[in-house]
């Protein structure tokens, strides 16, 4: 069997600006703007921490490659029930999470369609775009990766053109006006915006991965989680600021397509007309990337035997078919239920602010296995100052939990504490357990046959 063809440093640096990009930025200035102006302080300390966390997963990259990213790290530094723990959140969050990418895509759309705003078409449409990058990803790793870096360049347009040129638009008055409009103090504010914003940045693990598509990855896991995540902050701080100095506060808290509402104002329609389409292909585009993600995570799981075998079944292209299938269905389930929310952006925040709260124990977990990793093959001073940054790391994941909604974190909780029922059924001790007692059972009926 031939080798399958695997990204290179440029695809993989465009896979994780593209998972961050494609889905993070495009309805957030919609969500950000029930907060106020005061969430660009959100905005600064979640760059922050997502650089930190670019650091650390880079690191591990560099000295320790392996397929599956969080899921692998968690298994092989706090052991087996960890890592299926680890796998089952993070998988449920990224398919959750996908949901919000493609009702991205279709508010933009609905600039052309007005019908698409209505919630039974926009659950159509939502559908199509899900089950349409679920089919390109079964081509195989190499068509999905050359499909985002395409379609990022498209993202690029709307978001580094809002961000350069808005300024000759801006407006201090409007900016200023609407400083902390949320009824909270303004450190709730700043940690709600910090809670929000981290659906920007989420991705961020998404070389890592995919280490196992990736060339040399080595070298290149690292390059391109720290030039992805490089690229995303700058485009994310100056855009956000700019539009919420454009649009007043009201007009943006109902929008659908922020970036487009403030090309619209700046240029007129054609300019908001290039926005949405540019939009629209640039977070539809990335949902290849999410779904890729999600498949070769629960793959490298399953490779272990902590998740159902059905998902490390391969095609001939070492495409997981059947994992990619079921990611499909859960989706179009999600879309269902979330469907009838009024607008794209109400439907929006509900998906992201639960994928949050469940992508944050993967990532504390991966910085804790971090340091490991670095205690193993550096100096004692190296590892003291990486042990401060890794704490510093898990301090803001922390904080950023502490920032998402009650509600959301309550049942987060809950999740987390039910899945452990399932572990027996994929737990290596049960099996040789099970395995033991047949084999004792049946020298036990030999005997008594004898």
């Amino acid at each position: 069997m031939a080798e399958a063809k695997k990204i290179g440093v440029v695809g993989a640096t465009f896979l994780v600006a593209g998972n961050m990009m494609g889905s993070g930025v495009f309805l957030l200035p919609s969500s950000l703007a029930k907060i106020g102006t005061a969430s660009i302080w959100g905005w600064l300390i979640t760059t922050a921490g997502a650089l930190l966390l670019a650091f650390v997963f880079a690191k591990l990259g560099k000295l320790a490659p392996k397929a599956g990213g969080p899921y692998a790290y968690a298994r092989d530094w706090f052991g087996p029930y960890m890592g299926f723990q680890t796998n089952t959140i993070y998988w449920f969050a990224n398919w959750i999470g996908n949901v919000a990418i493609p009702i991205a895509a279709v508010g933009y759309f609905s600039y052309f369609f007005p019908i698409l705003s209505e919630p039974l078409v926009r659950c159509i449409a939502v559908l199509i775009l899900v089950w349409a990058l679920s089919f390109a990803n079964m081509i195989g790793p190499a068509f999905v990766s050359r499909v985002q870096t395409v379609t990022t360049s498209f993202a690029l347009v709307p978001i580094l053109g809002i961000a350069i040129f808005g300024w000759f638009f801006f407006d201090a008055d409007i900016f200023k006006g609407a400083y902390n409009v949320s009824g909270e103090s303004n450190f709730g504010a700043i940690s709600s915006a910090a809670a929000l914003t981290l659906w920007a940045f989420i991705g961020v693990e998404s070389a890592s991965v995919t280490a196992g598509v990736v060339e040399n990855p080595e070298k290149n896991v690292a390059r391109a989680t720290l030039a992805g995540v490089f690229l995303a902050a700058i485009a994310y701080i100056a855009s956000s600021s700019v539009i919420m100095g454009m649009v007043p506060n009201g007009e943006l808290q109902v929008s659908d397509a922020p970036f487009a509402l403030a090309a619209a104002k700046a240029v007129g329609g054609w300019g908001g007309a290039l926005v949405s389409l540019c939009a629209f292909i640039g977070a539809a585009g990335s949902l290849g990337g999410w779904i890729l993600l999600t498949a070769q995570s629960a793959k490298a799981a399953s490779d272990d035997g902590l998740f159902p075998s059905i998902f490390s079944k391969t095609n001939k292209d070492d495409v997981p078919v059947k994992g990619v299938l079921i990611v499909a269905v859960l989706m179009t389930l999600a879309v269902l239920v979330t469907s009838t929310s009024k607008t794209a952006s109400a439907q929006f925040d509900v998906i992201t602010s639960a994928a949050v709260v469940l992508t944050l124990l993967p990532y504390i977990y991966s910085c804790v296995a971090c340091y490991f990793v670095v205690e193993r093959s550096h100096t004692l001073v190296h590892t003291g100052a990486f042990w401060t940054l890794t704490s510093l790391t898990v301090v803001y994941c922390l904080w950023a939990i502490y920032g998402s909604s009650g509600t959301i974190v309550q049942y987060a909780f809950l999740f987390v504490l039910f899945i452990t029922v399932f572990y027996p059924f994929f737990s290596e001790e049960r099996r040789q357990q099970r395995q033991r007692s047949r084999e004792a059972a049946a020298i036990s009926s030999g005997a008594q046959r004898s």
